[in-house]
């Protein structure tokens, strides 16, 4: 005898939710990671070098692979925790630049300098460009979420609009 366990759809959408998550913040990423790319917020060093910093690098290449690693996890985790509310495309802007600016609390103004024996939650260059960078990050993460949230509802349901 075989027993059928009934899972909430809300419950059953968090891997849908996540993945999604997870392209939103494949798209965020590179939006954010062009503009620590260009930005230089101390003399002759890019942000994305400073991200390389984490590990002990100064390899923009690494910077890269370390950014979107975190990109890659932080999107998937917007999913997991906010997909649900993110089903159409101004919530899901908003939630993402809400989003965005809790990272830059998080990683920029704690756990980064914080690992880079620098001061934390402190305002200077660096830091306000780094709130520049995370508010694109979740500015696309969310319309990358939404946009795919809307198409796949669409496709769900067979409707052409709205």
């Amino acid at each position: 005898m075989t027993t059928a366990v009934r899972v909430p759809p809300r419950i059953a959408l968090i891997p849908v939710h996540a993945v999604w998550g997870a392209a939103a913040g494949l798209v965020g990423g590179a939006g954010m990671g062009l503009w620590m790319s260009v930005s230089e917020p101390m003399p002759d060093t890019a942000m994305i070098t400073m991200v390389a910093g984490l590990l002990g690098s100064t390899n923009a290449f690494a910077g890269w692979l370390i950014h979107l690693s975190i990109a890659l996890f932080a999107g998937t985790t917007f999913g997991v925790l906010l997909g649900q509310f993110a089903q159409k495309l101004a919530p899901a802007v908003v939630l993402g630049l809400a989003y965005g600016a809790v990272w830059w609390t998080i990683g920029a103004l704690w756990i980064m300098p914080a690992n880079m024996g620098m001061p934390v939650f402190e305002w200077n260059d660096v830091t306000s460009s780094s709130l520049g960078a995370h508010l694109v990050f979740g500015l696309l993460a969310g319309l990358t979420f939404g946009a795919i949230a809307q198409t796949m509802g669409k496709q769900r349901t067979g409707r052409a609009g709205g």
